[in-house]
């Protein structure tokens, strides 16, 4: 935000763009946040922000636009002298938000972005990584620096929980990270199968891994949307992944079930049993509910789901960044397998492992049903 107060007060910038993952986040961070445009400048100095037309006019005249990286086609057409990208590993539809930002960033003298982002590997980031023309510059700051900033018992509760660990080495350090030797995925290829449209979809299924607690310090409920389609290739539609009470992941579990026009639930068994299945039923009586039980190991179950990644036979529909990290960084025999992984192999064993042989019985569903987040 200061960069970009800099830029105008200089006369440098006069079309800026400002692109976060959802319209709320540009809003509640970039503009109205406590590091905000709106706070940063003195109060005689402060621009005009006109939220209805998503704009905000400075002073001597230069405008700045915001944009949410969930619509890249809004991108397509206006120019920019000045962009402000924030969360960038967050986008949902990382590569072609950003390639639509960079066509537009073209009037001015020195058009420029600036990206201020927690560096998760994505493909955006490691590709900007790489760039050593001298274009791209990168400035890294731990959490370490900002402690000044931060409450001690954040500091203490964060520093005695990541420091030392793989994801301490990415949050609090800033390292953006290769991939974890031994883990049975990997970036590459969820980056070359990922999709923005799909075909329509035969059958669409909400898979659960319910945590036992509700703790703070308990696991989430993994809650993950998968298709399959008539090709027999399997979509990744969404991640709702919550830390809550077996009435609130149940809630998000069935509102994601109508969200998707979904044909079922379904969900571990290990983790409760009949109260899974009761959580559902409780919430809407007629939910469609299927309960497995894990009678194989973690690493047997998962395999044959990131084997089918392996042979470009499952797409992800945009950027999925939580459930992409602990994909890519579960290592088996390492520890417990995490909520949003148990979900999507759940979810792909049902429809590509077990089921693949019903496929060709099940009605088609539009497009626009399976996925009300595709750009219109």
């Amino acid at each position: 935000a200061e960069f970009v107060r800099q830029q105008v007060q200089m006369g440098r910038a006069s079309h800026i763009a400002l692109v976060g993952p959802t319209a709320a986040t540009v809003r509640d961070t970039m503009i109205e946040g406590e590091s905000g445009l709106l706070k940063i400048f003195p109060k005689e100095e402060r621009p005009r922000y006109e939220p209805s037309k998503r704009r905000i006019t400075f002073k001597n005249g230069a405008v700045a636009t915001a944009f949410s990286a969930d619509e890249p086609d809004r991108l397509r057409g206006p120019n920019h002298s000045l962009a402000w990208a924030d969360e960038l590993a967050a986008w949902r539809y990382g590569s072609e938000s950003w390639d639509m930002l960079m066509l537009g960033l073209r009037i001015g003298n020195h058009p420029r972005v600036v990206v201020t982002t927690t560096p998760k590997p994505v493909h955006t980031i490691r590709l900007l990584t790489e760039i050593n023309d001298g274009s791209v510059h990168i400035t890294r700051g731990s959490t370490y620096e900002n402690s000044q900033n931060l409450a001690q018992s954040f500091m203490d509760e964060v520093l005695s929980r990541y420091e030392g660990t793989r994801l301490g080495r990415q949050e609090l350090h800033a390292e953006v990270l290769d991939d974890v030797e031994g883990a049975l995925w990997v970036r590459e290829d969820i980056d070359k199968n990922r999709v923005l449209e799909f075909p329509d979809l035969v059958r669409i299924i909400v898979a659960v891994d319910p945590a036992a607690t509700s703790k703070k310090s308990s696991a989430e409920t993994g809650i993950v949307v998968v298709g399959i389609s008539r090709d027999k290739h399997g979509y990744v539609l969404a991640d709702y992944t919550i830390r809550g009470t077996p009435l609130e992941w149940g809630r998000a579990a069935v509102s994601a079930f109508h969200r998707h026009n979904a044909d079922r639930i379904v969900a571990e068994s290990n983790q409760g049993g009949e109260m899974v299945s009761h959580t559902l039923k409780m919430i809407e009586p007629d939910v469609p509910v299927k309960m497995v039980h894990a009678s194989r190991g973690k690493q047997t179950r998962a395999e044959p789901v990131a084997a089918l990644y392996e042979q470009g036979k499952v797409h992800h529909v945009g950027y999925l960044p939580d459930l992409e990290d602990q994909l890519c960084s579960w290592v088996p025999h390492e520890g417990p397998s995490p909520d949003r992984l148990d979900a999507v192999v759940w979810g792909l064993t049902e429809l590509m492992v077990k089921g693949s042989r019903q496929v060709s019985a099940i009605t088609p569903v539009s497009l626009t049903q399976a996925n009300p987040w595709i750009p219109k």
